[in-house]
């Protein structure tokens, strides 16, 4: 009967308030609120995100996720005149991109869209939920990252209705590689000051890459979560980074994840034996109930959308899908700041 009711989307949702959805970041980006949950002790307590020094253990190691936001919200216009929305998704080859088009029913395979005198794009495929692929002709004296610099907004969640002021400020501060259509936004709390002063307690970071893809946001429409068709993203893990991960595990450290990127990374990249291992390739793991973490034993997250993919890693993680909801409930009676922009959870086995 729990299995069942582990694959029941509806099983995943909370009540949240509107205004509990935050719309702008915190500043200074550390003075977030942080909900703390020890899980083998059942125990919450309530500080804020630069409390996190506090919270990790010399020796542990903590992994983020160092993708980097490309200005992913594109707009153009058709032959006709008619204004199209493009979110770049993928990124397939130098040109060829899986993208999210509103509104996806005027675009043909053959339909131009035209952005500026210098780059537009033709369509190439049509797919599902307003999927697209398309293929960009651009001038050659920029490259396309240069072009999409000029053109390109940055690709806030649907539910963030404020103007951002600063793009920095949806980039996490040791973001490095550019390729994500989103941030990894549990990331967004840290400062550079706040990483020195984790350092300086003996807590090793490492770097780990999975560009974020907008399938992060894409519903669950299935009732039952098994029939959810899981986008996937690209991961690397290094050699170096893989050996260090592997050694602290052998030696009893803790491994904190940062985010649910460096999560599906991490559980992505585990071998037969239990090892993890260097690897550039695409993952799409789906994590829900029941689950057996082989890598992570600590997680900073954000808090998440009501029936989401995300959510779902969560209950996993706590291990009790009840305990879990109850976390959220507690955090919303507190009135925590939710979603990308939002407050922060620590979470140890």
């Amino acid at each position: 009967m729990e299995e069942k009711r582990n694959l029941l989307k509806k099983t995943y949702y909370y009540d949240l308030p509107p205004e509990l959805i935050a719309q702008t970041p915190i500043e200074p980006r550390d003075h977030s609120r942080l909900l703390c949950y020890d899980c083998a002790k059942d125990k919450v307590c309530h500080k804020h995100f630069y409390d996190i020094v506090e919270m990790l253990r010399p020796g542990d190691v903590l992994v983020v996720n160092n993708t980097r936001v490309l200005p992913a919200r594109l707009f153009g216009y058709k032959n006709t005149g008619a204004k199209i929305e493009i979110l770049l998704q993928k990124r397939l080859d130098l040109k060829n991109w899986e993208v999210i088009c509103k509104p996806a029913k005027r675009l043909d395979v053959g339909t131009e869209v035209v952005f500026n005198e210098n780059i537009k794009c033709v369509v190439t495929e049509k797919g599902d939920y307003g999927a697209l692929k398309v293929s960009f002709e651009f001038s050659p004296e920029k490259t396309f990252e240069e072009h999409l610099m000029e053109i390109g907004t940055m690709p806030l969640p649907p539910y963030i209705k404020e103007k951002l002021k600063d793009k920095e400020r949806y980039q996490t501060v040791y973001a490095k590689i550019d390729g994500s259509s989103a941030a990894p936004t549990a990331g967004l709390h840290f400062t550079t000051q706040l990483l020195e002063k984790i350092r300086a307690k003996g807590i090793e970071i490492l770097e780990v890459l999975l560009n974020v893809g907008l399938g992060t946001f894409r519903p669950v429409k299935e009732e039952n979560i098994q029939n959810h068709d899981m986008h996937s993203e690209y991961f690397e893990i290094s050699q170096e980074v893989a050996e260090k991960i592997n050694r602290a595990k052998a030696e009893g450290r803790r491994i904190v994840a940062v985010g649910t990127t460096s999560v599906r990374v991490l559980e992505s990249g585990i071998d037969e034996n239990g090892k993890l291992v260097p690897q550039k390739r695409e993952t799409s793991i789906f994590i829900y109930p029941p689950y057996k973490f082989k890598i992570v034993d600590a997680l900073i997250t954000n808090f998440h959308l009501p029936e989401s993919t995300l959510i779902m890693l969560i209950c996993a993680f706590v291990g009790d899908i009840d305990k879990t909801l109850g976390l959220y409930q507690q955090a919303v009676k507190e009135k925590y700041r939710f979603f990308s922009f939002g407050d922060a959870m620590f979470i140890e086995k």
